[in-house]
C-alpha cells in the first residue's frame, strides 16, 4: 500500500477483514449484502497473494466461469475494425518496430487486407542503427508495405531547447500526427482517397498512466506522464484512431502475437518509447552530442546483456543520459566528462517493476567497456530502483 488514501470510518454493516502492516484498512466486507473493497492492488505483481485473491472474488464470490481466451479477444476486434472501417475506407499504421504496433498492425491487416497502410518514421531519436535493423525485419519476417519517412530534422528541430519532460512528449505527440497527416494526403493524391483512421499500439498502461483520457471528463486520476500516443495527440488531429490493443498488458500482446504468428524475435524485444531517446535524454536532446553518446552507451550495453544470455530474461534494459559532468582521470589525464546511467528491469505487465540483479563481473565489464570506447563518458552508475516508486523510464 503506497498510495496515502486511508479509510478512517466504515458504513454501517461493513467489517475490517484486512489491514496492512502499517494497521491501515485493506480490506472490507458486508457478507449480507455481499459487498466487498480493498484499498490495495492485488493486480499488481508486487501484492503476495494478489491473483488469489482477485480468483477467489470472481470464481468463489462471483461464480463466473473461466472460459475467457486470447482467441476470444481476436475475434472481437477483427470484428470491431470491420464494422468500424467501411469497405472503401483506407487506413494508415504507425510502426516502430516494437511489439504492440507491430502485433496492432497484423491485427488490423488480417482484418482489411491491403488498405492498410504501413509508415516507419525516423525522427532522429531512434537507437543505434535502428532505421536499418527495423526496415530489414518489417521486409524480411512481416511481408507488410511499409513507408519509411526521415523527419528527423522537423523533430529535433522541434525540441531545440526543450527540457520539460511532458512539453517534450507533447511536442513529440504533434508532429507525429503531422507527419501522419502528410503521409495521408500524399496516399489521398495516390488512391484517389484519403484515409480515415490511424492504428496506434496503444496499451493499457499507457492509458492508465495517461488519465484523465482527453475528453473522458474524468478526473479521478493523476497524470504519471502523457504518452506521445495518448495525452500526447493534438485535439485538432484528423485521423480517427484505431487502437485495439488498448485494453491488453504487455504481457496479453504478446499472447495475441503468437497467435497471429508475428516472428518470436518481434515479440521478444524490450519495449522502446514512442518519443524515443528524447526521454532518455535528461534535459535538451539537441544540446552538444548527447544522443550520440547515448546511443554508443545503449549499444553497447544490450549488447553485452545478449551475448550475457540475459535478454530474454530482463523486461526492459537501456541507458540514460544524465545532465551532469564529473571529474575522472582516462589515459592519464583529468577529464571532466559525461555520466551515464544504467536500467534493467524485471515485469510481468510493465504496471510494476523490479530492478534486475547482475553479477557484479558483468557490471564492471560493461562500465570498463563504455569508458574504453565511449569518448566523452567517465563515469557509469546504476539504477536500482524498482516501480514503484520509479517509473521504468526516467522521463
Amino acid at each position: 500500500m503506497s498510495h496515502g488514501d486511508e479509510a478512517s470510518r466504515l458504513p454501517d454493516g461493513f467489517e475490517v477483514v484486512a489491514r496492512s502492516q502499517q494497521g491501515a484498512v485493506a480490506a472490507v466486507e458486508n457478507q449480507e449484502r455481499r459487498f466487498y473493497g480493498l484499498q490495495y492492488h492485488p493486480e499488481v505483481t508486487h501484492s503476495p497473494e494478489g491473483m488469489d485473491t482477485l480468483r477467489y472474488f470472481l470464481f468463489n464470490v462471483c461464480g463466473v466461469s473461466a472460459g475467457w481466451r486470447m482467441e476470444n479477444v481476436l475475434d472481437e476486434e477483427i470484428k470491431v475494425i470491420k464494422d468500424t472501417v467501411a469497405l472503401e475506407d483506407h487506413v494508415i499504421c504507425a510502426l516502430s518496430g516494437g511489439v504492440d504496433s507491430t502485433v496492432a498492425a497484423t491485427l488490423v491487416h488480417k482484418a482489411i487486407g491491403d488498405r492498410l497502410h504501413c509508415i516507419f518514421v525516423d525522427n532522429g531519436l531512434l537507437r543505434y542503427k535502428e532505421r536499418e535493423r527495423v526496415m530489414e525485419t518489417f521486409e524480411r519476417d512481416l511481408h507488410l508495405p511499409v513507408t519509411c519517412v526521415d523527419a528527423s530534422e522537423e523533430f529535433l528541430g522541434k525540441l531545440k531547447g526543450v527540457v520539460d519532460p511532458e512539453m517534450k512528449r507533447k511536442i513529440i505527440g504533434k508532429e507525429f500526427i503531422s507527419i501522419f497527416d502528410s503521409f495521408a494526403h500524399e496516399l489521398e493524391q495516390k488512391l484517389g482517397k484519403k484515409p480515415v483512421y490511424l492504428v496506434q499500439g496503444t496499451l493499457y498502461p499507457d492509458v492508465i498512466e495517461s488519465c484523465p483520457p482527453p475528453g473522458s471528463g474524468r478526473n479521478h486520476s493523476h497524470t504519471i506522464k502523457s504518452h506521445h500516443n495518448v495525452g500526447g495527440l493534438p485535439k485538432d488531429m484528423k485521423l480517427r484512431l484505431i487502437e485495439p490493443l488498448k485494453l491488453l498488458f504487455k504481457d496479453e500482446v504478446r499472447q495475441l502475437g503468437r497467435i497471429l504468428n508475428v516472428p518470436e524475435a518481434f515479440l521478444k524485444r524490450h519495449p522502446f518509447p514512442g518519443p524515443g531517446l528524447a526521454v532518455r535524454v535528461l534535459g535538451d536532446v539537441t544540446e552538444g552530442n548527447a544522443l550520440d553518446i547515448l546511443r554508443q552507451v545503449d549499444e553497447i550495453f544490450i549488447q553485452s546483456i545478449k551475448e550475457a544470455g540475459l535478454y530474454d530474461s530482463i523486461w526492459q534494459a537501456f541507458a540514460v543520459f544524465l545532465p551532469v559532468r564529473s571529474v575522472g582521470v582516462q589515459g592519464d589525464q583529468r577529464t571532466h566528462s559525461h555520466v551515464v546511467a544504467l536500467r534493467a528491469v524485471t515485469s510481468q505487465d510493465g504496471m510494476t517493476a523490479d530492478w534486475y540483479y547482475f553479477e557484479h563481473k558483468f557490471l564492471d565489464d560493461v562500465a570498463r567497456k563504455i569508458c574504453n570506447s565511449v569518448r566523452g563518458v567517465n563515469r557509469v552508475v546504476q539504477d536500482i530502483t524498482s516501480k514503484p516508486p520509479s517509473t521504468i523510464e526516467w522521463e
